[in-house]
């Protein structure tokens, strides 16, 4: 229905950007609010303005029993067509235009659900050359700083490891619960970016992570670890999961073969991987300066506010405050 108004104008057309079904995690649920049919069209600038006009009062009023234009009293009501040039749509999103270099700084300060959502979806039409591109430029993390992140991924773990049978020890079982499903974020995050996958907000990451061929077992653990009736029940439980993503990161192959079995946490009676060593190994392939640079890593692994890391501008400026390169 949008293409044939489109006419001779050159343009790429997709769904990406925020939504739950760019990611493919849609449901029945998601129709209840925002949800229609939707494109975005990518075209010049000096195009948009112009186009979009063409577009307004031209849909259908309704196309698969779905209504063409939707909003509330809150806000305003509104087609699901968007006319933009991609280079205003990107930096809106990332804060960044991925068509020309993407430095450290932009990978560093771009959220995980950012990422994933210019990723993901599809692309219908690319009559401009500029979206598949771009995407391909944002698929992954360059090897150094894929590294970088692997290793803040496991100084985080490193840094909790142990609290789980320190509150168990004092008696606090409520403390220790808290501290394990913290730790289970933290490795299926780590799970996710071992498999080149950009982890998404709270609200889909253990649908991703239930997506991740082989994760059946290691799910298994997380949620017995989590259920568990007392903190001795409860460490056995993320010991056989820590093993497991220790023998992970050993496929990978990014640095010696690091021994996967758990140990005990200096002299005291709790039994850890040792994370650190899996941090400090992947840091030791890393080039300065960013390897000279604090274990912050992504904006995602020192930050939680929904508010920052839903605003590139800000997220981009907590970035370099915590890490300037």
């Amino acid at each position: 229905m949008v293409r044939p108004l489109i006419g001779k104008v050159p343009h790429g057309a997709a769904l990406i950007g925020p939504g739950s079904e760019v990611l493919a995690f849609d449901t029945q649920r998601s129709a209840d609010h925002d949800f229609g049919p939707r494109v975005l069209v990518f075209t010049d600038p000096a195009q948009v303005p112009a186009l979009a006009k063409r577009l307004d009062g031209r849909l259908p009023e309704r196309f698969h029993g779905y209504p063409t234009t939707y909003g509330s009293a809150h806000r305003p009501v509104r087609h699901g067509v968007l006319v933009t040039d991609l280079g205003t749509f990107a930096r809106g999103r990332l804060g960044f235009d991925p068509r020309g270099e993407i430095t450290t700084a932009d990978w560093l300060g771009v959220s995980w659900q950012r990422l994933a959502e210019m990723t993901s979806g599809e692309v219908f039409h690319d009559g401009l050359g500029e979206l598949g591109a771009a995407r391909d430029n944002l698929r992954w993390y360059p090897p150094h700083l894929w590294r970088y992140v692997l290793a803040c991924q496991w100084r985080r773990i490193a840094q909790l490891e142990s609290f789980p049978g320190r509150c168990g020890e004092v008696g606090d079982d409520l403390g220790s619960v808290v501290i394990t499903a913290r730790l289970i974020e933290d490795l299926m995050r780590l799970c996710l970016l071992m498999r080149r996958r950009y982890p998404p907000y709270s609200k889909w990451l253990g649908s991703a992570f239930a997506r991740l061929g082989g994760s059946a077992e290691l799910g298994e653990r997380f949620t017995a670890a989590l259920a568990a009736r007392n903190w001795r029940e409860r460490e056995g439980h993320l010991c056989g999961a820590y093993e497991r993503v220790a023998a992970l990161h050993n496929r990978l192959r990014l640095t010696a073969p690091l021994e996967e079995t758990v140990r005990p946490y200096h002299d005291r009676p709790f039994m850890v991987i040792g994370a650190g060593r899996f941090a400090d190994a992947l840091l030791a392939t890393v080039e300065p300066p960013l390897r000279d640079v604090p274990f912050a890593g992504s904006i995602d692994q020192f930050c939680d506010s929904t508010d920052i890391l839903g605003d590139a501008r800000h997220s981009a400026q907590v970035s370099r405050a915590a890490h300037p390169v």
